[in-house]
């Protein structure tokens, strides 16, 4: 099964093109909807904003790259794929679940880490609770902007 036309249509990446500029949507809306605003320096919309433009951006590459002529834009890794899907998809579900920013995060770097080959998961459960506990310290306690709080990060 091949993923490109006589034209050069890159379908993957149109697909991923438009759920970016789907995305991109959906964190505007939600950031236009937000009713705590900061009195002084940039609040949480603020932040939400600047996600969607990105996200728009992404997706205006993606699609720019999805029409462009490839001779051979080689086999998607499908796998690769699931496995970040599955990382987001955790993110979604623990802050859901109210396990808090640091635990999905935490998955959201495994499971990343995974699509892209490495297989060191105690090393990687590693890095990315300090990478996310560091993170969540930047945004809570330098920026005074909330994350989603779950036991961990109620020890702080």
């Amino acid at each position: 099964m091949t993923t490109s036309t006589a034209r050069g249509l890159h379908r993957p990446t149109l697909a991923i093109g438009i759920a970016l500029f789907a995305m991109a949507f959906i964190t505007w809306r939600d950031a236009s909807a937000m009713q705590i605003r900061a009195t002084y320096g940039m609040g949480a919309d603020a932040a939400s904003y600047f996600v969607a433009l990105f996200l728009a951006v992404m997706g205006a590459g993606h699609l720019i790259a999805a029409f462009r002529w490839q001779d051979d834009p080689g086999p998607t890794d499908w796998t690769a794929v699931g496995w970040v899907a599955l990382g987001l998809g955790s993110l979604i579900a623990a802050i859901w679940l109210g396990a808090g920013f640091i635990a999905g995060s935490t998955l959201l770097f495994v499971f990343t880490a995974r699509a892209f080959g490495r297989r060191a998961w105690a090393a990687d459960l590693a890095l990315g609770l300090i990478l996310a506990s560091g993170i969540f310290l930047l945004f809570n306690k330098l920026l005074t902007l909330s994350l989603p709080m779950g036991p961990v990060e109620r020890l702080f």
